[in-house]
């Protein structure tokens, strides 16, 4: 505005006498001694650099930081809804449109009152003393409060950082409906669900991203399996895109599959929840930094890069080889970029980023074109092919592309990285091997339980509607609506 002169022509060293002029007087914190100057100038740089901040600022959240985990919390619920909503939602047939729309939505609902139930505190609490499950000192959010837990972030609320947390616990089992779409109950899939959480996600994610947990090679110095996982590679892609395969198999195939046709009933839908994917997976990768940090803008780099790369390869295999390049196949390749790219999103280079796009299109391309028509089951959109794939091709690339040149926690800076072997392994080149382990932990966790409670449900409530219901659409059925009235 006319008359107001610009921060930048404001003298700095005016600027740097109120600031110590402050920081002269003695503050005292609740419940804290007085602080020196010198004790909360290194919070400050502490604060910038989001390290610990001593006893002057403990236990008291930045606002940088807690801001952008907020946004991106909302970012990671826009992946589920309506981002996976419109994509799975434009790939069905137009009769089954509402069911794979209230699957997210009674998914989002039922995750959220278990995680504040129990959930949370399962994989993030430690009073169990177990590398396999949390603890009960959350239950509830009991004592998750605006102070933040310094076990996973020094400047983070905590109700923040478990609202966040939450947002991955609701997307993971909303992918395994993409395998299971078009035919299967809405009350069974909710139990499927219920169930599910317990077995699989709440005890993987505690190994993967819990303070003491079996395969937390950056934060516990007792990992059993000294891997790195990001963002997700293991716990969400990996376990739901495994589970989707195994429940798609026990569910069976399709009414008509391989006679009628089942051509998705709306691409433009289905672009939009990729466009949204994509925007939503900033929050997802980036925001798994848990700061607004070099870390954060790493990951928000290489995501960019990798989907990018993804989406253009597929696309332009399918014109090399299909004479046409198809909008579900771009779509295909950024989803597959963004799976592939997650578990390595904070750990590589821009180019290592690159190189992770090229296989996130060649490999899954092969899974959903050639893979699924010889074996012939019916992963209706593709949740295994990309998700399952994509996510232990991203867990084993991991281990070959991550350097601490992008990543501090991989160098000796890291006394735990270091007790625990995991700077040796990334120095050395032995990595993969211990990405190997833990993507042989999260298979055999995933395929088992899945096997057990997919027979369990069926037994119990059947998982099927009648072939009449399926015929005629899940949407009027189970619903009471249609998604198009014309």
């Amino acid at each position: 505005m006319a008359g107001v002169k610009p921060l930048h022509a404001l003298s700095w060293r005016l600027a740097l006498g109120l600031l110590l002029s402050g920081l002269a007087a003695p503050v005292v914190f609740a419940g804290g001694a007085p602080h020196t100057t010198e004790q909360r100038l290194a919070a400050l740089e502490a604060y910038v650099h989001n390290a610990d901040p001593g006893p002057a600022l403990a236990g008291v959240p930045g606002p940088g930081h807690n801001a952008w985990m907020m946004t991106s919390a909302a970012l990671v619920l826009f992946m589920t809804l309506p981002g996976l909503a419109l994509f799975y939602g434009g790939l069905v047939r137009k009769k089954n449109v509402l069911s794979v729309l209230g699957q997210c939505l009674g998914i989002a609902g039922l995750v959220t009152i278990l995680w504040w139930a129990v959930g949370y505190s399962l994989v993030f609490g430690k009073n169990f003393n177990s590398p396999f499950l949390g603890g009960t000192e959350f239950f509830l959010l009991r004592g998750v409060t605006s102070a933040p837990n310094p076990d996973y972030a020094f400047w983070v609320s905590q109700n923040v950082f478990a609202m966040y947390q939450l947002m991955f616990a609701i997307i993971t089992p909303a992918l395994i409906v993409g395998a299971v779409a078009e035919r299967m109950k809405y009350g069974s899939l909710l139990l499927f669900t219920t169930l599910w959480m317990f077995l699989v996600y709440f005890p993987l994610a505690h190994m993967v991203w819990g303070i003491n947990g079996l395969m937390n090679g950056v934060w516990n110095e007792a990992a059993r399996i000294t891997a790195i996982d990001f963002a997700g590679g293991t716990v969400v892609h990996m376990s739901s895109g495994w589970s989707a395969l195994i429940l798609c198999l026990i569910v069976g195939k399709r009414a008509g599959f391989g006679r009628d046709k089942m051509t998705p009933h709306s691409m433009v839908l289905c672009m939009v929840g990729t466009g949204m994917l994509w925007v939503g997976w900033y929050g997802f990768n980036a925001g798994s930094a848990i700061a607004a940090d070099g870390i954060a803008a790493n990951a928000f780099t290489t995501t960019t890069l990798a989907t990018a790369v993804g989406c253009f390869t597929w696309g332009m295999m399918e014109r090399v080889l299909r004479g046409h390049a198809s909008i579900l196949g771009f779509c295909s390749g950024a989803v597959g970029g963004l799976v592939v790219i997650t578990p390595a999103t904070g750990y590589v280079s821009p180019t290592g980023a690159v190189i992770i796009g090229v296989f996130a299109a060649l490999i899954p391309y092969f899974f959903v074109t050639k893979a699924k028509g010889w074996f012939g089951y019916d992963d209706a959109l593709d949740t295994f092919g990309v998700h399952a794939v994509g996510g232990t091709l991203g867990a084993l690339l991991t281990g070959f592309l991550a350097t601490g040149s992008v990543n501090p926690n991989l160098t000796d800076a890291n006394a735990v990285a270091t007790k625990n072997g995991l700077v040796a392994l990334v120095a050395q080149g032995g990595l993969w091997l211990e990405q190997l382990k833990a993507i042989g932990v999260t298979l055999a966790l995933s395929l088992t339980a899945t096997v057990i409670l997919g027979f369990a449900v069926k037994a119990v409530l059947g998982l099927r509607p009648s072939v009449e219901v399926e015929t005629q659409g899940l949407d009027i059925n189970e619903h009471g609506e249609e998604g198009y009235v014309l």
